[in-house]
Parts: structure tokens; C-alpha cells; sequence
């Protein structure tokens, strides 16, 4: 009789892996990154743990944005008062917060619940070529080779 592998939170070991995201296609850099995120890439994946790896995302300032998504594509939020509907332009948060435009495509492809945010905050954007993270020697990615 064989039996499902199910994963327990305290056996399960996270990597660190770092991405450059130079002159990468957002979309396809976020689906990679969302699926280590929740640890699809692992044969032990368990949905209802948080298998993830955390990942570093560098130079998200560069990022490809494809046909006109700069211009034509638009971020809303509503700060809950009426009238106050605001909208941002992909082109508008890849010039003045390209970490948040990054953390907002990734994170829209996590699950909309706590181990979703659990997942969310093992992802570390930079818009520059430096992070913070080389104590935990981050693995390099090579973001080509897995889309």
C-alpha cells in the first residue's frame, strides 16, 4: 500500500536564490518566481505548507514590459474614501517604484490567503544591482533557462 508524501514545516529546507531581472518579460519572470515561491518546483511540494525559497529579484528597474503595457496597462487602488480611486500606468511604477511593480505582478499569482502572504514575504525586489542578502549566499538563477 503506498501512501501520499506529505511535507511538515519543520523538515522542509529553503534555498536562497537571486535573479537578475534585466531585460527579462515581467510576465514570464513572475511565473517562475511565484512558482518557487510556493515550491512547485520541488517533488515534494505540498499545497498546504509553505515549501517556498525565498528569492532575490535585482535591477527590477529593467524589466522588459512588452507591446504597450507601459502606457496602456493600469494599476488601480481605492483609499476607501469616495472620490478616491487612483490609477498608476505599469510605465509610471517601472520608473518610480519598480519594486512595487514586480511585488504586485508576483504576488497577484500567490494564493489570496495567509499561507499566500506567508509566500509573499520570502520575496526580496531591488531596483539596483546590490541587495542586502549575501550572508545567506544566494544561489544565481539563470531566468533564461527556465522559461
Amino acid at each position: 500500500m503506498r501512501t501520499t508524501f506529505l511535507a511538515k514545516p519543520g523538515e522542509i529546507e529553503k534555498k536562497w536564490y537571486i535573479i537578475d531581472a534585466k531585460d527579462v518579460v515581467m510576465g514570464r519572470l513572475s511565473t517562475v518566481v511565484a512558482s518557487i515561491l510556493r515550491g512547485k518546483n520541488k517533488p515534494t511540494f505540498t499545497p498546504n505548507v509553505d515549501m517556498g525559497d525565498n528569492v532575490i529579484i535585482i535591477n527590477a528597474s529593467e524589466v522588459k514590459l512588452t507591446g504597450k503595457k507601459a502606457t496602456d496597462k493600469i494599476y488601480y487602488h481605492h483609499s476607501n474614501h469616495p472620490g478616491g480611486l487612483k490609477e498608476r500606468t505599469a510605465g509610471d511604477y517601472r520608473q518610480k517604484d519598480p519594486e512595487k511593480l514586480l511585488e504586485l505582478s508576483i504576488k497577484g499569482m500567490l494564493p489570496k490567503n495567509t499561507l499566500g502572504r506567508a509566500q509573499g514575504l520570502n520575496l526580496h525586489v531591488y531596483a539596483g544591482a546590490d541587495h542586502k542578502h549575501a550572508a545567506q549566499k544566494p544561489e544565481v538563477l539563470d531566468i533564461d533557462k527556465l522559461i
